[in-house]
């Protein structure tokens, strides 16, 4: 089973009073037509954005002929944007580019089967290049009737004002450990590994059950130096890292995941100006991390402009 059959499959643990928050803006006869879902990474936007999708489909079920579908990735009034394997390096693209939107303007194009509601998900949407994001930005801002689009990302200052401004906001907060552990349990984890599991997802189970263990160990430790502005980076531990192919993306999100923790504490303080800045330098970050996958840049260099960024004040 894929990751996306996988997300699309599994039931939501978790992030009931969102999920009510939905279903009620669902039963008033006014839904808005846009909904950035907003969490930490491993959180469980995706499912949940899977699981509101199945309620307007008519798919909570999942044996009935809807939910079926919508778990096989064949319901006609579904469609999933996300990033896709670019052939020519026979890896994951980092960026969400403008031919994986396009199929959007053909789905919205047809009348939706059943009457129902059409629904477009686009997973990871701070992956959006400018080109994807105005593309998108222009569905957005003319919406077909029936339609609902869920954008997922780490934060909304991940993406456009101008998409933003566009959507309604919905932030999901960790899992509680129980709900941490019936994840984990779901995924097959073994009991005796538990605690130390949902020790380390800190309430995001999806970043333990994504990683590679020896990788993640690498990445929160470096992450975590870099974020209290120890710039001595050891050699070692850094080519460590690189060598694993996801090691640079895990370490960028791990950062970013601290960023923004930064901005919504400084934010409730009332530091709003330093707060400000940490938001900046999230957006710098990411813009980093897409610029570096994109054009191949040297990933040693590349680390040592994240940590500048990550722990200037």
């Amino acid at each position: 089973m894929s990751e996306r059959d996988s997300l699309a499959a599994s039931p939501l643990t978790g992030h009931a009073e969102a999920f009510l928050l939905f279903r009620r803006a669902h039963e008033s006869g006014r839904l808005h037509h846009g909904w950035m879902i907003h969490g930490e990474p491993g959180i469980g936007k995706t499912s949940f954005a899977f699981a509101c999708a199945r309620l307007l489909l008519g798919g909570t079920d999942p044996q009935s002929r809807a939910g079926r579908q919508i778990t096989a990735g064949t319901h006609p009034n579904l469609l999933l944007i996300t990033r896709r394997m670019d052939e020519k390096r026979k890896r994951m693209r980092q960026e969400i580019v403008i031919d994986d939107v396009r199929p959007v303007q053909d789905f919205l194009h047809h009348t939706a089967a059943d009457g129902a509601w059409r629904v477009v998900i686009v997973d990871a949407a701070e992956a959006l290049n400018r080109n994807a994001a105005n593309a998108l930005l222009k569905l957005l801002e003319e919406p077909p009737t029936d339609t609902v689009f869920f954008l997922t990302c780490p934060a909304p200052s991940a993406l456009l004002p101008t998409i933003r401004s566009r959507c309604r906001l919905l932030g999901l907060d960790p899992l509680s450990d129980e709900e941490t552990r019936q994840v984990l349990t779901r995924h097959g984890r073994a009991a005796d590994s538990l605690p130390a599991l949902v020790a380390q997802a800190q309430g995001a189970p999806g970043r333990v059950l994504a990683s590679d263990q020896s990788t993640d160990d690498a990445a929160r430790q470096l992450a975590q130096a870099l974020m209290e502005g120890r710039m001595a980076i050891d050699p070692e531990t850094l080519a460590g890292l690189l060598r694993h192919d996801d090691g640079f993306a895990v370490l960028c999100s791990l950062l970013g995941e601290g960023l923004a923790n930064r901005a919504r504490q400084l934010a409730g303080q009332g530091k709003l100006t330093e707060a400000s800045k940490a938001a900046e330098a999230f957006a710098s970050l990411q813009a980093l991390q897409r610029e570096t996958e994109r054009f191949n840049l040297d990933k040693n260099q590349a680390v040592r402009q994240a940590a500048a960024i990550a722990s200037a004040p």
